[in-house]
């Protein structure tokens, strides 16, 4: 029996190309500057700090960390202080109402559904839990963030790693066949059903034909057994 549904964002609950054409964008422009001025902010001192631990350049600069961050950016690395920089930006635009997190229609009723009946809703992203919490308190549906139980990131391990998938069951004190993981992406889906869980691969566009797991093209197509 499903007693927890964890999900994606990226492709999944959200349109991607709000991802990489509104919020990398807006990050990407004003990092610089940001840091310049936000530089002795507590958290962004963590997270520069962090980012020297991530190249082993203790004595770094700003302007080689900044340098460093565009790096990162134009290979879309998956870097722990990239990830925490940017959600720090993306916060200011939220609040600022700049842009709305994006949800697709058919998303929203069903989780509500599936709250409802008892099921336990998480979200599992590669951007950070700040960064997923602003997506769903300041999406065009209003706030979501009732509706989940926990947020997990890139810090329970990569997305494509059985290991990973295996951290979050043992946090949610569930069995793995009690899980049900949602993504658009067929090697994420793969890993999870390694470690036990049940899967089903959200696709918005094509199908994917290299994939055997269920295919759905909207939430309310999922079935829960």
């Amino acid at each position: 029996m499903i007693r927890a549904i964890v999900t994606d964002i990226e492709g999944t609950t959200t349109d991607i190309r709000f991802v990489h054409q509104v919020l990398f964008p807006y990050a990407r422009a004003r990092l610089a500057d940001f840091i310049t001025r936000h530089g002795q902010d507590l958290e962004v001192l963590q997270a520069l700090d962090a980012l020297r631990e991530e190249i082993n350049e203790p004595q770094a600069e700003i302007v080689e960390l900044v340098d460093q961050l565009y790096v990162y950016m134009d290979k879309d690395e998956k870097s722990p202080a990239l990830k925490t920089l940017q959600g720090i930006i993306w916060r200011t635009g939220y609040t600022a109402g700049d842009f709305r997190g994006h949800v697709y229609p058919d998303v929203v009723p069903q989780l509500v559904q599936w709250q409802q009946q008892g099921i336990k809703l998480f979200v599992y992203s590669s951007g950070s839990v700040d960064a997923q919490k602003l997506l769903f308190g300041y999406s065009e549906e209003g706030d979501l963030l009732p509706l989940f139980t926990d947020y997990f990131d890139t810090r329970v391990g990569a997305k494509r790693e059985v290991t990973s998938y295996q951290n979050i069951a043992e946090q949610l004190l569930l069995p793995a066949q009690d899980i049900l993981f949602l993504s658009d992406i067929r090697q994420e889906l793969d890993a999870a059903r390694e470690a036990g869980w049940n899967t089903c691969q959200l696709i918005r566009d094509e199908p994917d034909e290299q994939s055997d797991h269920k295919q759905v093209n909207r939430f309310d197509q999922v079935v829960i057994d």
